[in-house]
């Protein structure tokens, strides 16, 4: 049988939440989560409504979009947006509390750069409590919703270039530029060899088994 083709996300959880109000609802994601090195990046964004026809295809879960889609996408929407924040948590910080409670603050750091700032929040797959602002958790809401989907894009471009335009030239032997902290086999043999660099995240267990 051929396979289904994939569906987009579309503006239609954000319109329900609103319910014919002018709410400002604000769809927020995280990248980096699994990564041996460098942040947690988490973005925040409120768009003025569905996103128009022709912007469609770039407006989607940034996993699945190409380097160049995700970067025009990118350049797009944080001109189009109403307001968008970005948020992170550093590894030592993640070493510090753990990778849930560093995405949450990564989250509540992106929220709080919102202006202005938003009546809902739609996040992917995660309740944030510590903040008094209404809220839906939607597992894979960057594939559902432009909202989140556009928070995905743009914690995304930021978490790369962060690894690229910096990282990498800090720490230069890693790869940062390539694999972006994730546990490639370049990334695990550059470690292997040259231990682990400040950015590394000494709790996750490869990286602690090898210190």
């Amino acid at each position: 049988m051929p396979k289904t083709a994939r569906t987009l996300p579309d503006f239609s959880i954000e319109m329900e939440i609103a319910d014919g109000s002018e709410l400002l609802v604000a769809g927020v994601d995280e990248v980096g989560r699994g990564t041996l090195a460098g942040p947690v990046v988490a973005a925040a964004a409120i768009l003025p409504g569905p996103v128009p026809s022709q912007y469609e295809s770039l407006v989607n879960d940034s996993k699945i979009l190409s380097v160049g889609m995700r970067e025009k996408a990118f350049t797009w929407l944080v001109d189009w947006c109403v307001s968008y924040g970005v948020g992170a948590c550093s590894s030592d910080e993640i070493d510090s509390i753990g990778i849930v409670a560093s995405t949450k603050q990564a989250m509540l750091r992106a929220i709080v750069e919102l202006d202005p700032q938003p009546d809902h929040l739609l996040i992917d797959a995660v309740q944030l409590p510590a903040v008094g602002i209404p809220q839906t958790s939607i597992v894979k809401a960057d594939a559902r919703s432009q909202s989140a989907a556009a928070a995905s894009i743009i914690a995304k471009v930021t978490r790369d270039k962060l690894m690229a335009n910096v990282f990498d030239q800090e720490y230069p032997g890693y790869g940062f530029a390539s694999h972006k902290g994730y546990g490639t086999e370049i990334h695990m043999l550059a470690l292997k060899e040259l231990g682990a660099s400040p950015i590394h995240r000494r709790s996750f267990k490869p990286v602690k088994d090898l210190l």
